[in-house]
């Protein structure tokens, strides 16, 4: 939200392309970093456990960068500083996601996968309402944003601390090693390539629409900027809600009834169906509707599709490597959905063409899924 109302301050006439290019360049350098992250802290050893040097090295330079952000006045500063978050961050990110296998059984893991998601929930309602009020202070917001960044990854860090692993072997690093961290033969463990793949379509076709949503409000809508910025956290309340009901309920269900498969192709028929109202209602009224129900069917997958991760991992030795790869799922499509939403928008039919390709994105993935088999 920053991003696109900082972008639209600095340059009004190309905001779109100027969006994709910070957006989507940044986001493609998070697909390498999140990996390399995950194969590094893997094999470090220290006296405060394999990813804890990582976790609050990555906040720290994240915060900078953030700063960087917030004083930037041209695109290229904006640009160049949200490619160092991007990095940073995910050198956070993919260490954290490792502590689901890592320490959680596997019983466990739907539970522990719906506390993960209502952190999600959380950090996307008060960024909103964070960044609406914020707007135009941008470099407070970043402030605030990157303090909170460092003070709660050490406080995790502080409250959950791992063992020292200074003894412990480890796998030899090779070149070898280094290049087969971007890869798991699909053909080996077909069952992790189609988990990556629902993961990676679901999160496009969600991110198609999220990514350009300030946007939406003004050109699909008919919204002034500063009405947009006074919807969207009404938008995210109603969105909230709707994902509430779901992450509190389907990750516990999903441990109790053993299943996680059904669970994550479900979120995508509910996401497609929350997707298909603006095109027949485009009013604030079918956004609130699109915001609830996608919002339903969001909260399902973020809180079973974790799970369901965790239990197609190829190698135990290298969960950290091997979500690092899972997560590119997760961070591609903030590569591929700006550029794409800005060829949408600018090329094939405008603001209403993004809705029916999210739900053909949304549907493949939900399909996908279903491809598993080792996963009831």
């Amino acid at each position: 939200m920053l991003l696109q109302a900082q972008v639209q301050v600095i340059d009004p006439i190309n905001k779109e392309s100027s969006y994709a290019l910070v957006a989507g360049v940044g986001a493609l350098l998070a697909i390498f970093a999140q990996p390399i992250a995950g194969v590094i802290s893997d094999r470090t050893r220290s006296r405060f456990g394999k990813r804890a040097p990582w976790l609050v090295g990555g906040a720290v330079v994240g915060a900078i960068g953030l700063i960087g952000i917030g004083s930037a006045n041209t695109i290229l500063q904006v640009f160049l500083s949200w490619c160092a978050v991007q990095v940073s961050l995910n050198f956070t990110q993919g260490p954290l996601s490792a502590v689901l296998p890592d320490r959680v059984p596997s019983e466990r893991r739907g539970l522990f996968s719906s506390v993960m998601g209502l952190g999600l929930l959380a950090g996307m309602l008060c960024g909103q309402i964070l960044g609406a009020m914020l707007v135009p202070n941008f470099l407070l917001a970043y402030l605030l944003l990157g303090g909170f960044v460092v003070l709660a990854i050490v406080a995790f860090v502080l409250i959950n601390p791992q063992a020292s692993n200074v003894g412990e072997p480890r796998k030899p690093f090779s070149p070898a090693v280094f290049f087969k961290t971007f890869w798991v033969n699909p053909l080996a463990h077909p069952d992790f390539f189609w988990a990556f793949v629902g993961r990676l379509l679901i999160n496009t076709g969600y991110t198609l629409i999220s990514t350009y949503s300030l946007f939406i409000l003004q050109e699909f809508v008919g919204l002034t900027l500063a009405e947009a910025l006074g919807a969207l956290p009404i938008v995210a309340a109603v969105g909230l809600v709707g994902m509430l009901i779901t992450t509190l309920t389907s990750g516990p269900l999903s441990d109790r009834l053993r299943r996680r498969r059904v669970f994550v192709f479900a979120s995508s028929v509910i996401l497609s169906v929350g997707l298909f109202v603006p095109l027949v209602l485009p009013t604030m009224g079918g956004i609130f509707a699109y915001a609830f129900i996608a919002g339903l069917g969001f909260g399902v997958f973020q809180s079973v599709d974790t799970a369901l991760i965790t239990e197609v991992l190829p190698d135990r030795d290298d969960f950290g490597k091997d979500l690092g790869v899972i997560n590119i799922a997760a961070t591609l499509p903030q590569t591929i959905a700006p550029a794409a939403a800005g060829l949408i928008v600018l090329r094939l039919g405008g603001y209403s063409a993004l809705f029916p390709w999210a739900i053909a994105f949304v549907l493949i993935g939900g399909l996908s899924v279903w491809m598993i088999r080792s996963v009831r």
